[in-house]
């Protein structure tokens, strides 16, 4: 557990402030649908989908899902969310072109609001 995490009931929670980048930038992306992107090769990404042409697309303030738990699929992710945020891995925020895309998924807002919950993943 990190300094900055408290546990209750098994569930880790962190400083509202230290997901307050992530919030912030994601209130300036309104207009924009927020999707998982899964790749050939680059894993998957949740984000704001800026652009989308054939099999490339630009994410705004995206979120490389290195692992998840708490949802059985990427389609369950999608509709539910996570209800185990403190065992997903989902990496820092970050503008990214991705190319060979394979699957892009709308993300619900419950989803949503559940991804940018998650903790930054860091080493």
């Amino acid at each position: 557990m990190k300094k900055d995490e408290i546990e209750l009931n098994g569930i880790k929670y962190v400083p509202k402030d230290s997901i307050k980048n992530i919030t912030a930038k994601a209130s300036s992306m309104k207009g924009k649908p927020y999707v998982l992107v899964r790749t050939y090769s680059a894993g998957v990404f949740a984000g704001y989908l800026d652009k989308r042409v054939g099999k490339e697309a630009k994410l705004l303030s995206a979120r490389r899902i290195w692992y998840w738990d708490g949802a059985n699929s990427l389609s369950q992710l999608a509709v539910d969310g996570t209800n185990k945020p403190e065992n997903c891995k989902f990496a820092v925020p970050v503008d990214v072109e991705l190319t060979e895309v394979i699957e892009v998924l709308t993300v619900s807002k419950k989803a949503q609001d559940s991804i940018l919950g998650v903790a930054e993943w860091r080493k």
